[in-house]
């Protein structure tokens, strides 16, 4: 026989535990959207100055400009895409250049394919589920 004690839980009110979701996560829409405009002001301001100082970088022929207040670096960002993935695949299989692709899983396809293959399973596939909610508002009538 068990002797241990269950403590009652109080009832839940899932209405008001709704209406608490529902409010906390408007207020965070609130506050989310207004940093998100300040933060562009302030962007925006931070475009401006880096522009002069790549254009004051170009002008003097440096690529480093100390000041009391910090160094400026400037230097070249490279960014690389292709429009053609049946080359670019060719092309990394000729050269068993594999590093060049990221190594992750595109997780849409990959529920999609295991929904449509259900017996067919990568091995060492890891699959991680976890439960979670959503609260939706109810339509004013």
């Amino acid at each position: 026989m068990d002797d241990t004690v269950q403590e009652e839980r109080p009832p839940v009110d899932v209405d008001k535990l709704a209406q608490a979701y529902i409010k906390m996560r408007d207020a965070r829409s609130v506050i989310k959207r207004e940093w998100e405009e300040k933060d562009k002001e302030i962007q925006a301001q931070m475009d401006l100055i880096e522009q002069a100082l790549l254009d004051l970088c170009k002008d003097l022929n440096t690529n480093t400009l100390g000041t009391s207040h910090g160094t400026v670096i400037r230097s070249v960002k490279s960014r690389y895409w292709t429009n053609d993935w049946d080359s670019m695949y060719r092309f990394i299989k000729e050269h068993g250049a594999y590093g060049l692709l990221e190594k992750r899983i595109q997780q849409t396809h990959m529920k999609e394919f295991l929904q449509e293959n259900p017996d067919v399973y990568p091995e060492g596939l890891n699959v991680e589920n976890q439960f979670t909610v959503v609260v939706r508002r109810k339509k004013e009538e």
